[in-house]
């Protein structure tokens, strides 16, 4: 379900989805984050540092058990109003058309997203974490610890945006 602030921008291509989907989804709980509107959520996780509430369900709190002592987690969630029938889209601060799957847009045909947290706290159904990019409520599929030792690609790469020059020049 995408809400009026996801419709497509000009150039941007929309396809028709399949009528059945594939495969089957748990949330295993949802991310509370001070943002319920689209325009006032940070661009990506890096840019917040505010204190946000990740609620476990009552079966998957078990899981939880080892992650005390961990400073960073990913956490992937289910941006539930973001399109999912956008193949081309046009990035507000770039102004060109890139396919989906060259971008980090929330509208993708299944919108799953990612962030590297902190870690700041937990309790035994709740964790606080800093460096979310999503609205409250939104749906939390999975948590996995952070390994620096191999989440960490400081020489990757995105060519177009190595090479890419915003509309206004810089």
């Amino acid at each position: 379900m995408s809400g009026p602030d996801f419709g497509p921008r000009p150039g941007e291509i929309a396809i028709e989805l399949p009528a059945t989907p594939d495969a089957g989804l748990h949330f295993i709980g949802r991310l509370r984050t001070p943002w319920t509107r689209r325009a006032d959520c940070p661009r990506n996780s890096r840019e917040s540092d505010a204190p946000c509430t990740v609620e476990i369900d009552a079966p998957f709190r078990p899981a939880l058990e080892g992650l005390a002592g961990t400073s960073h987690l990913w956490l992937l969630y289910w941006m539930d109003h973001a399109p999912r029938n956008l193949v081309v889209q046009v990035p507000r601060s770039y102004g060109v058309g890139r396919g989906t799957f060259a971008l980090r847009s929330p509208a993708r045909p299944n919108p799953i997203a990612m962030s590297a947290v902190r870690l700041l706290g937990m309790t035994d159904s709740t964790l606080t974490v800093a460096g979310l990019d999503c609205l409250d409520g939104t749906p939390l599929l999975d948590i996995k610890p952070y390994f620096a030792s191999t989440d960490d690609f400081p020489e990757a790469i995105v060519g177009w945006h190595r090479e890419h020059k915003r509309p206004d020049g810089t």
